[in-house]
């Protein structure tokens, strides 16, 4: 039983590049609040956040870069090669994560909750889940996705994998374990037929509002939509930006899709996710058709409220030129033109440049002001 009451909460872990994130992103499109502790570790020793001045002391002043920031890459360069040097790291940072993840699951409204961490049997947060759920990917695949999405050499892929524990253990611990070696589907399949299982509390189901004739309405997006998905995105760009079942099925393993709809039509389609308790919208569509100044507030709103319920603390919007120039209706939703070292909060920069597309203009919200692992 986990040390949250009224909580179901699932330890998801498994060895580098086996597809954790794809797995919990998975388990958010079933409703459960997904807390990737990897990155909170990453916010704990930001600049001054709780854990940067103790990092610094115990691995020296060269380890910034010209900014002042941690040079994640030169400390991981240190931990990965030196087993002491990862244990010293691993004991400033695991307590603040620790304390991260309490917050977080306390403030989440959803009854079903997925901690992804690598480290989630050594750091003991396996001790206060429900459940374990493994993540398993032949080696050759984790080099392989190493070096296509990391660009790391075929030697540091096979030194980063070699300097974590064997994946046997994690295999040994596991309740349930996800094979994530075939396809986005196969793996969408095993993982819907685990979350069938769980002894979760149900709740009730509500039949979705009945609209008016000609009203927008706004629905989230699930892997059944795929096809739609692709047709309307397809139309829309005229063929620009083609995209079939696949490509929309491989899209669910990184964000979240909601669909603008009218008498049961796509009218809209965002495509979002929070990570790193930041919202980001790299995707929107809208049918030629549409008056705009009636559908973005409309879906923007349930954007808004889907990522409050994630507890996001800001939400990065990347617009082409062509919606990029409707300004005023950007500016009645909330949002307004920025720079990406304006955003001053570096979870923030760090989401804008992994995610903003070539060609885009970046928007800016302020969604909350309280902060977990917060300047001090």
């Amino acid at each position: 039983m986990s040390r949250w009451a009224g909580k179901y909460v699932i330890g998801l872990t498994g060895n580098i590049a086996t597809g954790k994130s794809v797995v919990r992103k998975m388990l958010e499109h079933l409703g459960a609040y997904g807390i990737d502790a990897d990155a909170l570790g990453h916010r704990a020793m930001a600049k001054g956040a709780p854990g940067y001045d103790l990092v610094v002391k115990k691995f020296g002043e060269w380890i910034l870069d010209q900014d002042g920031h941690i040079d994640r890459v030169l400390l991981s360069k240190i931990v990965f090669s030196d087993t002491g040097a990862l244990a010293q790291l691993e004991a400033i940072i695991h307590p603040l994560v620790t304390h991260a993840i309490d917050l977080l699951i306390r403030r989440s409204q959803q009854n079903v909750v997925v901690i992804e961490a690598i480290k989630l049997l050594e750091a003991d947060l396996a001790s206060g889940c429900d459940t374990v759920w493994v993540v398993n990917t032949p080696v050759r695949l984790q080099i392989q996705r190493l070096m296509h999405k990391r660009n790391m050499t075929e030697e540091t892929a096979k030194q980063r994998i070699a300097a974590q524990p064997s994946q046997q253990l994690k295999l040994r611990a596991a309740k349930v374990v996800i094979h994530n070696d075939d396809s986005f589907e196969n793996t969408w399949e095993q993982v819907q037929a685990a979350w069938l299982q769980l002894p979760r509390p149900e709740e009730p189901l509500l039949p979705p509002p009945k609209a008016a004739p000609g009203q927008l309405v706004v629905r989230r997006g699930r892997p059944q939509d795929a096809d739609d998905i692709g047709r309307f995105i397809t139309a829309v760009t005229h063929g620009k930006r083609r995209m079939n079942r696949s490509d929309v099925m491989a899209a669910f393993g990184e964000k979240a899709f909601l669909i603008l709809e009218r008498d049961q039509r796509i009218s809209g389609v965002a495509g979002w996710q929070v990570e790193n308790l930041v919202t980001r919208i790299d995707e929107l569509y809208f049918d030629p058709g549409i008056q705009l100044d009636q559908a973005i507030p409309i879906l923007m709103d349930a954007v808004e409220k889907a990522s409050v319920e994630l507890q996001s603390e800001a939400s990065l919007m990347f617009l082409p030129p062509y919606l990029a120039q409707h300004v005023g209706i950007w500016r009645l939703v909330g949002y307004s033109p920025q720079t990406i070292q304006a955003l001053g909060v570096r979870a923030w920069q760090e989401a804008a440049v992994e995610t903003m597309p070539r060609g885009a203009s970046l928007w800016f919200k302020r969604l909350r002001e309280d902060r977990v692992l917060k300047p001090i």
